[in-house]
């Protein structure tokens, strides 16, 4: 994968159509932290052919500054994915930075878009292993596969869920996905997302999830974000530049929690180094190396998100 990619902040994933010369010339202009231009299903059959000239060409010619730049190809089970892959990462150049691959079943996918990008990067004077792989889970047997999906290639940087897809491969009695059912009593897709971060986390990679369809409701959106959010989902996808604003403030630490984390981390340390204990009050609360290791993981979403400690 790109070196400087796999920890960049991906709060925000902003879907763009590659067959949309008006959003690809827009995208670079909306703040989110990872832009995917789509040649799958955003783009119409009988436009996807053409839509690889158009998302090169935003590629080579939009300034696209520090965000993580990728393409969405078309699952190994059409037609076009090793056109996809061939003619846009051959011709892109080095700004294109990953590659994302839908509707992922197996292990197997993985490694053998691995092995065609080697190639590629081969035969275009990319340097090997430049591409990363970002990996969708979108079908039952996606799921259940997950754990050998996440370990199949080192390019491996993010997984992702795909709700939609995934609803209609369960056989759900709904026709829009991605987001709550109040019929349900509950979070319909608790355990998924569950299985898919403890895949993702065990094999070092960022979780992000997928679309909220109802583009209109961001009160409904900002409700949504918080089931993965708590979990511990690094970002999530946007289908419309508002919700880009949304998932930035909802995916980052607060400047309170950054500061209290940064404290902590202090504390801490003082406390094992200098007084060499292993716990010791923090404010009325006891905290040890479980506490080091959650401040940890705030601190490090926090300098992602651009924050700095406010006494520094």
């Amino acid at each position: 994968m790109s070196e400087r990619t796999r920890d960049l902040p991906r709060r925000s994933c902003l879907s763009v159509p590659g067959s949309s010369e008006r959003f690809l010339a827009k995208a670079p202009t909306i703040p989110a932290d990872l832009v995917f231009l789509d040649l799958e299903d955003a783009c119409a059959p009988l436009e996807k052919e053409a839509a690889r000239s158009k998302v090169v060409d935003a590629i080579k010619n939009h300034d696209w500054g520090d965000r993580v730049l990728c393409v969405r190809i078309n699952a190994w089970d059409t037609k076009w994915t090793y056109g996809d892959v061939i003619e846009v990462v051959g011709r892109a150049g080095e700004r294109l930075e990953e590659v994302m691959l839908p509707k992922v079943q197996s292990a197997a996918e993985v490694v053998a878009l691995d092995l065609l990008l080697t190639q590629v990067e081969l035969n275009s004077g990319l340097a090997p292993g430049h591409i990363g792989i970002e990996a969708q889970i979108e079908t039952a047997r996606g799921l259940i596969e997950v754990e050998s999906i996440c370990a199949a290639s080192p390019r491996l940087e993010t997984i992702i869920f795909g709700p939609a897809d995934f609803a209609a491969s369960m056989e759900m009695p709904v026709l829009t996905g991605g987001v709550q059912i109040p019929e349900y009593p509950g979070d319909h897709f608790h355990y998924v997302f569950n299985k898919i971060l403890m895949a993702g986390r065990a094999n070092g990679l960022q979780v992000i999830d997928g679309p909220f369809l109802k583009v209109r409701d961001s009160e409904g959106f900002r409700d949504y974000c918080q089931r993965t959010r708590t979990l511990g989902y690094d970002g999530k996808w946007a289908l419309h530049p508002d919700q880009v604003t949304i998932l930035n403030e909802l995916f980052s630490p607060t400047q309170e929690q950054f500061d209290l984390a940064h404290d902590l981390l202090e504390a801490y340390r003082n406390a094992t180094e200098d007084e060499r204990k292993g716990a010791v009050m923090f404010g009325d609360e006891m905290i040890d190396e479980a506490s080091r290791k959650m401040a940890h993981k705030f601190v490090t979403r926090g300098k992602r998100a651009g924050l700095s400690r406010s006494k520094d």
